[in-house]
């Protein structure tokens, strides 16, 4: 979200910027168009992408799809190093909490997600929801801040984590589908209130 959705992309000044020619620049915008991220038009320029509700619900069903049966498998992994991995980033992720540093706690969320992922050992699969993560990403981190969303997002991988060590399949592929029914009503209602915005900043242009 540093670069607001509708912001022009210039390739010089991206060039020259990671002092590279405008080739890769191009490869990047190229690859950031299929992942929905930009959007590249002829004779136009090259945009960063409004955030579509219509990707974004897509992603959140592949995310679903696969999270829930990682962490069904997850379940089934009887390493301690798996659990004192996911132990220490609830740690971290509650003292980001008491600092308020939403950047850091995004960043720990992405990381608690991965190592569950991790733990089916398939990069594919790891690939595939990076791809629906993409999408998710700058919605999800509007919606971080909202009161008592953190927390409760803590508390909702406390209970993914708790799960996962009773060995029950069901019980940890239940609150994986929970915790992500939330991040989808979050995503929702933070969608809602960016597009308010918008129609208020439009409206004091008329």
């Amino acid at each position: 979200m540093d670069l607001l959705p509708g912001s022009q992309l210039d390739k010089n000044e991206i060039a020259t910027e990671y002092g590279v020619s405008r080739a890769p620049v191009s490869e990047a915008f190229a690859r950031l168009a299929v992942e929905g991220l930009a959007d590249v038009i002829p004779q136009s320029g090259s945009f960063v992408a409004p955030i579509r509700l219509e990707d974004v619900r897509a992603s959140l069903l592949i995310r679903t799809g696969l999270e829930v049966e990682a962490v069904r498998r997850a379940a089934l992994v009887r390493d301690e190093g798996f659990f004192a991995r996911l132990e220490e980033n609830l740690t971290q992720q509650a003292a980001a909490i008491k600092r308020d540093d939403f950047a850091t706690l995004d960043d720990l969320d992405s990381a608690f997600h991965g190592i569950i992922l991790g733990a089916v050992n398939s990069p594919a699969v790891a690939r595939l929801v990076d791809r629906a993560r993409a999408i998710l990403d700058r919605p999800r981190f509007y919606a971080l801040p909202e009161e008592g969303r953190p927390r409760d997002t803590v508390a909702e991988h406390r209970r993914i984590v708790d799960a996962v060590r009773t060995g029950d399949v069901e019980l940890a592929g239940a609150t994986m589908r929970v915790h992500l029914a939330m991040v989808s009503k979050a995503i929702e209602r933070s969608m809602t209130l960016m597009q308010s915005e918008a129609d208020t900043r439009l409206a004091k242009r008329s």
